[in-house]
């Protein structure tokens, strides 16, 4: 692996991790949701670092380059994560749903009253 490809690894998940904290601190992320996030970040230092690793185990899985290896990783990542937030915008649709019943079923028995 390039040490230019490393440097911009180790940038984007400081950048990543940072973006994470500053997030948290403004309540504008819960921490819960960003655990993911943080973990990838440390996932993509951790790359970045043991690139010997990186370039042998993407030798035994048959990728040309570690790079392939390392975008592989990431669209793996961003993937679950999708899936992840897909799950929770669901629960939310569904909750949505059972409060607009609820109002419509108040604001009914108002009008029987």
């Amino acid at each position: 692996m390039s040490i230019t490809l490393r440097i911009i690894l180790v940038l984007c998940s400081v950048f990543s991790f940072v973006l994470s904290v500053k997030r948290i601190k403004q309540a504008k992320l819960k921490v819960t949701n960003s655990v993911m996030w943080m973990i990838g970040s440390f996932i993509l230092i951790l790359m970045s670092i043991f690139s010997g690793a990186v370039e042998w185990v993407s030798e035994k899985m048959g990728f040309v380059a570690p790079v392939n290896f390392v975008f592989f990783i990431l669209i793996g990542f961003l993937l679950i994560q999708v899936f992840v937030d897909n799950i929770r915008i669901s629960t939310l649709n569904e909750k949505i749903k059972e409060l607009n019943h609820y109002i419509a079923l108040s604001e009914y028995e108002k009008k029987q009253k």
